[in-house]
């Protein structure tokens, strides 16, 4: 008989196993939409399990299905596998070995966490009645992203719900965050270039001074969010690079600035852009300069579903313990996972990878960002014991 203690065990004699497919993956990072060799990677690990129809729904994606002897509900899991253009700074055995590119974000774990439940539930196909879906995603660092693609191709088609997790360093090892609703914002980008007229640094009146301008723009446009917007509303409207110059006595023609918006709700995020570009207009116009503006809607927001998340509370309860349930807030980073949640009721959690004592305090995306490996084994419970309530019960 299949027991939350027998998975529990079951996962804990594959810890090492998991650790080691990490630790490989992590040191042969690839970027998003050039994951050609992780993906093949993580298909032949599937295929040599059993039991899986394993196939390629993109050029560096993969699925597997474990498809039950009886009929029933279909449960998706998620993993991403991509790195990023960082290099790393750490000095352990299994640092990257592609130089300019690192997992500085646990996408890695993410992967190794994925195998092993697919590993431990392949030899369960006589228990499972529905079907368990893994997906091995491309691309969530990097927009359209790769969850969408995957979408378009069908892994979502019949499925009744879908979970996924991420490693988060900035959560100690030791909690599970759980949050229902809205989960991890809306990543939009906006790009602005404000031309007025070069020329020396020592005669400012004969120039239209594009920094000084560009400077009122960047001070203006948090406006929106203190004085246009409701203060109970979430936005964010950060800029992140501000380029123009080339030397100490000469007052560019030009500058250009670039950031990221924020939001949960759509009708917010419908209307920033206008609210944005009304700003930019005004300050322009009024010093005699000229601009572009361009906004890129980014992934949805991640909302969970509040009955999912609910039951997903209740494993993690039963799975680990009370004590390991964090109610955390709501994020402002973004995620694609997003994008299988239009398809199906679905919940995004989080397995805390932190660890101070071990030295494990870099935040994400940082070129010395590990993770507690522990976590790993920890991923793996909820997942199986997941799979076991909802298409195994």
């Amino acid at each position: 008989m299949t027991t939350t203690a027998t998975l529990n065990q079951e996962a804990e004699q594959l810890k090492e196993q998991v650790i080691a497919w990490r630790r490989y993956l992590h040191q042969n990072p690839e970027l998003s939409f050039h994951e050609e060799k992780t993906a093949q990677f993580v298909y032949d690990t599937l295929v040599s399990f059993g039991n899986l129809d394993v196939t390629r729904p993109t050029k560096t994606s993969v699925m597997a299905r474990l498809i039950g002897s009886q009929p029933g509900r279909v449960l998706a899991m998620r993993a991403d596998m991509d790195a990023l253009p960082i290099t790393e700074e750490n000095t352990f055995a299994f640092v990257s070995t592609n130089p300019g590119v690192m997992h500085a974000c646990g996408h890695d774990g993410h992967t190794a966490m994925l195998l092993g439940t697919a590993k431990i539930l392949s030899g369960m196909k006589d228990r499972i009645k529905g079907e368990v879906r893994f997906l091995f995603q491309h691309a969530e660092e990097l927009f359209p992203g790769g969850a969408e693609e995957m979408v378009q191709a069908g892994v979502m088609d019949g499925v009744d719900m879908v979970i996924g997790t991420h490693l988060w360093a900035p959560m100690e090892f030791g909690k599970v965050g759980i949050c229902p609703g809205p989960m991890m914002a809306a990543p939009d980008t906006f790009y602005i270039t404000i031309t007025g007229k070069g020329g020396h640094a020592a005669l400012p009146h004969q120039t239209v001074d594009s920094i000084a301008i560009a400077a009122q723009v960047v001070t203006n446009l948090q406006h929106i969010v203190s004085r246009n917007t409701d203060p109970l509303d979430n936005l964010v409207i950060s800029v992140t690079q501000f380029i123009g110059g080339t030397t100490h006595n000469v007052i560019p023609g030009s500058v250009s600035i670039c950031g990221t918006v924020r939001s949960f709700d759509q009708k917010l995020r419908d209307s920033v852009p206008a609210l944005m570009e009304r700003v930019v207009k005004g300050i322009t116009e009024a010093h005699g300069a000229t601009y572009e503006f361009k906004y890129e809607y980014g992934y949805r927001p991640v909302i969970n579903d509040e009955e999912v998340t609910r039951l997903m509370e209740s494993i993690v309860t039963e799975t680990l313990g009370e004590e390991w349930i964090d109610h955390m807030k709501p994020n402002m980073g973004g995620e694609d996972f997003s994008a299988f949640q239009q398809k199906a009721p679905g919940c995004f959690f989080y397995v805390g990878a932190g660890n101070q004592q071990k030295g494990i305090v870099y935040p994400h995306h940082h070129p010395r960002f590990t993770v507690d490996e522990d976590a790993l084994e920890v991923g793996v419970k909820i997942f199986v014991n997941a799979a076991h309530k909802i298409v195994m019960a």
